[in-house]
């Protein structure tokens, strides 16, 4: 019998695992405003409009901090840092964590695990695999919740989050987390995902193999990357990765 090249698949989550079913700036903006409202309930007295905008605005700009520096600062840490500009000083850690599960229960309602996920999962389970969620988002406690409404949970054996360890893929830092926690060499690991820029760059900087899973992976960020980033293997679907890893052929 052959060896087996891998002994653990490390996972995106968002587009890989699970997917979003919404119209994207609607959602958001039914969220943001289901945050104000919550503040103005909890003594917070904002104009809803006024807040959802640079609510937004700061946003914006925490994304493209944080695709610049890979560093993760949550969007607990985007609110308390609006309603200090506010004038508020002493701000409640509870009622920050209780907006923000009003707004995240907005969004966590239009994702959705794909048809494969918890198949697939299963089956390399069964097969002697270790799976690791890692996932770049800015609410640790968000993506916890996505993870149990989908049913994953029995399958991963490790979650890292960017927003509980501070750094995003592609930085080869939330990788070796993972290899440290598993004292695994990177030879034996690979990495699913459906972001050239994160999942399949943040592999090839930590040394690690990679598939890229194209089912939703039609986006103008990847188009632009396509000639630069390269994966060891593609599959359309999570299902095919199975008898992929099966007859999987190292490149060197």
């Amino acid at each position: 019998m052959t060896e087996r090249f891998f002994d653990h698949v490390f996972f995106d989550l968002g587009d890989t695992l699970i997917f979003f079913d919404g119209q994207l700036a609607e959602v958001t903006r039914e969220a943001s405003c289901s945050l104000a409202r919550c503040l103005q309930k909890l003594g917070y007295p904002i104009e809803e409009n006024t807040f959802v905008r640079e609510f937004g605005e700061r946003l914006r700009l925490y994304y493209r901090e944080r695709e610049a520096d890979f560093i993760e600062d949550t969007t607990e840490y985007v609110l308390h840092s609006l309603l200090r500009g506010y004038g508020y000083r002493q701000i409640d850690p509870r009622h920050l964590r209780q907006a923000l599960n009003e707004m995240y229960a907005v969004t966590e309602n239009h994702w959705y695990a794909e048809q494969d996920a918890v198949p697939t999962l299963a089956r390399l389970q069964n097969e002697g695999y270790h799976i690791t969620l890692i996932s770049n988002a800015a609410d640790a406690q968000d993506v916890h919740r996505l993870v149990d409404k989908a049913g994953l949970r029995p399958y991963l054996e490790l979650v890292l989050i960017s927003a509980e360890v501070g750094i995003r893929k592609p930085h080869p830092r939330i990788f070796e987390l993972a290899l440290l926690y598993w004292r695994a060499s990177p030879q034996r690991v690979v990495m699913v995902g459906d972001t050239l820029g994160a999942d399949i760059l943040g592999a090839l900087n930590a040394g690690i193999s990679s598939i890229w899973i194209t089912r939703r992976a039609s986006t103008p960020e990847n188009n632009e990357q396509r000639s630069v980033i390269f994966p060891d293997a593609t599959v359309k679907t999570l299902s095919e990765i199975p008898p992929l890893l099966r007859n999987w052929n190292h490149r060197t």
